[in-house]
């Protein structure tokens, strides 16, 4: 029975579950199709152990509690389903007891604290991962459990007082030379270019291993100087496993990973890379249909690295606002920061000495950003043609530009995408075919989870409102043999 994800025992009395029974009947789906996407979703994470029927959702939603990671999976399917945000509970189920310093985002603004969590969370995703299972049955925070936690970002943190021995005690155990720091850094970019070019599922668990070794250093003593670099490191591995597991649908893990990059970056006194760890953030809460929290979290960066970040990290601040107004259907609001990021962007100055977790904000992703913004006002719009008349010529030149970047083929993929999406607002199946086609052998190459859920929606929308175009019945047969829905990300 655990196979199947039931309670392996048996309920005196059972009730039958009508907060899962509302959202169901809402889904439009079967308990077939409800089944076929829980294993779906199960496989694409690693739990290969989980076989549901059409039985054993009838059993749900009589009232039968199933165990992890099946009330997560539900999370997440009714949360794409209806665009925001369905937790656990809200579906009538129980998720798995964990302790405060593993579930939840308000966490303790404090150094060692902050290390131990780290390394807590890290260890139980390596060893979960060796299990045949990625992730943990978190639950995601949006709203005010979500935007209060991160607004103590700003607050100043007393550091704890030393014993009279410490500092002398630090000096004599400090084991790590200037190179070895410098490898480390050196070690997270080249994680950073992989996830670029190959997707977050190839190097995710190398990345969470590295975050653990850190960790480990940061738990013995260190000087200042280089406990701050270590925090450093850890802040920016710390996104980076946040970002690869957002990229393969983990998304409660990956914010997780956020929160505690920000706690991180707190530590080691880095403003700019905690504004670009809230971007990330702000990013996750437009991809869950959560503008609202968006616009919050980059505010909260905005403000934080106000005096601090350069004009690159500013014009991508200004370009994820602009996205945040997209999807709250706010036009003059989007148009203004737009231009922001564009004028902003325009005092960028070449060569110019940068952190390495912002180079990626190049004029093809200033172009993508904006060009999806006008892209998601046109949806909010009711399809509206104004919009996707502006999309249009800001989205070519972001294909154009990632065309010629073999080192961002993931991004390069999601705006053939875009462009596709683009397409179809301006009734053009035949182009709207084209670009997608042309998207098909980098989502192959590619392990992203986001790239093959957004050119399957793509083609399925195409299908819906243009069955009957030859190009379409093709690019729906393609994708069908290229990256049939067994294929899997992570």
């Amino acid at each position: 029975m655990g196979g199947n994800g039931g309670t392996g025992g048996t309920d005196a009395v059972k009730q039958p579950n009508a907060q899962l029974g509302s959202w169901f009947m809402r889904s439009g789906w079967s308990k077939g199709e409800l089944a076929r996407q829980v294993n779906r979703q199960a496989r694409q994470m690693g739990a290969h152990h989980i076989s549901t029927d059409t039985s054993r959702v009838r059993r749900w939603l009589d009232g039968e509690q199933p165990r992890e990671p099946i009330p997560r999976i539900l999370s997440e399917l009714f949360s794409e389903r209806f665009g925001c945000v369905v937790g656990i509970e809200e579906l009538g189920l129980r998720s798995a007891h964990q302790s405060p310093s593993v579930s939840g985002v308000d966490l303790p603004w404090a150094g060692a604290q902050t290390v131990g969590l780290i390394s807590e969370f890290s260890r139980s995703d390596l060893m979960l991962a060796r299990r045949g299972f990625l992730g943990t049955s978190l639950a995601l925070a949006a709203g005010p459990s979500l935007i209060e936690p991160m607004q103590r970002w700003l607050v100043p943190v007393p550091a704890a007082p030393a014993g009279p021995e410490e500092p002398d005690r630090t000096k004599r155990h400090a084991r790590l030379s200037k190179p070895e720091l410098d490898l480390l850094e050196a070690t997270t970019a080249m994680f950073r270019q992989w996830d670029a070019q190959c997707g977050g599922g190839l190097r995710r668990k190398a990345v969470v291993g590295q975050l653990h070794e850190v960790t480990d250093l940061l738990q013995e003593p260190q000087p200042a100087p280089v406990a701050k670099r270590l925090f450093k490191v850890a802040a920016e591995l710390a996104e980076l496993a946040g970002w690869m597991s957002y990229d393969i649908g983990l998304q409660p893990t990956a914010q997780k990973y956020f929160v505690l990059a920000l706690h991180a970056s707190k530590e080691a006194g880095d403003r700019p890379l905690g504004s670009y760890i809230l971007s990330s953030m702000s990013r996750q809460m437009i991809h869950l249909s959560r503008p609202d929290d968006a616009l919050e979290l980059i505010h909260l960066a905005q403000y934080g690295s106000r005096d601090t970040s350069t004009p690159r990290t500013q014009a991508m601040l200004y370009a994820m606002e602009a996205r945040a107004y997209a999807g709250m259907g706010q036009p003059s609001k989007v148009k203004r920061a737009v231009r922001m990021a564009e004028d902003t962007f325009s005092d960028v100055t070449p060569g110019e000495p940068e952190p390495d977790w912002i180079r990626f904000f190049s004029e093809a992703e200033l172009n993508a950003e904006n060009a999806h913004s006008y892209r998601d006002l046109a949806y909010v719009a009711g399809r509206s043609p104004t919009y996707a008349s502006l999309a249009e010529p800001v989205m070519e030149r972001a294909v154009e530009l990632f065309r010629k970047d073999p080192e961002h083929q993931r991004s390069y993929a999601l705006n053939l995408i875009g462009m596709a999406t683009v397409r179809l607002l301006q009734k053009e199946p035949e182009a709207c075919a084209e670009m997608a086609q042309q998207a098909i052998p980098f989502a192959r190459q590619v392990r992203s989870e986001r790239v093959n859920t957004r050119l399957r929606k793509t083609v399925d929308t195409a299908a819906r409102e243009f069955g009957g175009v030859a190009e379409v019945i093709r690019l729906s047969d393609e994708l069908a043999r290229q990256l049939p829905e067994s294929a899997q990300a992570v």
